[in-house]
């Protein structure tokens, strides 16, 4: 179920990224400026960010790799809410509520994105496993 947000988002966005590029701009343009690794284009940003959606949560909803995927939609999610949701700069009450809204629910979501980054599925966690290890000599 957490994934079929990022799957229509995704794919909506890598099929109509023009609808998105005003809201990217003012968050891409620094990011890229500190981040070489994120193109300067908005168009290309938002197809790289939604092409990554896509493929994560696909795998996420099919149980494969679940753990990265989960930590890849996280890190999506991050750029695509201070793109979309800038609350704080909405003048009108109303519309100010509904960003503030949605800003709440995807932080919520990128929450449950981590939670599932980090289960076990019932195993070990890794950090358990490093400090319970036995070295062989």
């Amino acid at each position: 179920m957490l994934a079929s947000m990022f799957l229509y988002g995704g794919a909506d966005a890598l099929l109509n990224p023009a609808r998105l590029e005003a809201a990217a701009e003012p968050v891409v343009d620094p990011l890229a400026e500190h981040v070489p690794a994120v193109p300067r284009r908005p168009e290309t940003a938002i197809r790289l960010n939604a092409g990554v959606q896509v493929v994560a949560a696909a795998l996420l909803a099919s149980g494969r790799f679940t753990r990265p995927a989960a930590l890849a939609l996280a890190a999506t999610l991050v750029p695509v809410t201070l793109a979309g949701h800038r609350f704080w700069e909405v003048k009108d009450e109303e519309e100010r509520a509904q960003q503030r809204i949605h800003f709440l629910k995807n932080l919520s979501m990128c929450g449950g994105l981590l939670i599932t980054a980090a289960d076990t599925g019932a195993g070990p966690s890794l950090a358990w496993r490093a400090r319970h290890r036995r070295w062989t000599g």
